[in-house]
């Protein structure tokens, strides 16, 4: 197996909401053996332009895994509060 990493593009819409949502999401991540990586700000724009502000790299020990994270009903529990928290763009890669 090799691992799979979600990157998250993050729009913040209510930066209260947002910091609820991100305490909850640990919990949700960790009976799946996943990382997170990184979860910062933009600092630049190196080249081209992007829509969003956050970014989050979570790594997992498989594809399987990711799936198993994000199809959870305890992150899917989550999602309404993130709706209303940011606009997320999730997208999951195979190393």
């Amino acid at each position: 197996m090799s691992a799979a990493f979600v990157i998250g593009s993050i729009a913040i819409k209510d930066a209260a909401k947002w910091d609820a949502y991100r305490a909850q999401v640990p919990a949700t991540i960790a009976p799946w053996q996943g990382e997170v990586l990184v979860r910062g700000r933009k600092l630049v724009a190196l080249s081209g332009e992007v829509a969003h502000t956050d970014t989050v790299v979570i790594r997992f020990p498989s594809a399987e895994a990711l799936r198993g994270w994000h199809d959870s009903p305890a992150y899917q529990a989550l999602l309404p509060l993130r709706r209303e928290a940011a606009d997320v763009t999730l997208i999951g890669y195979q190393a």
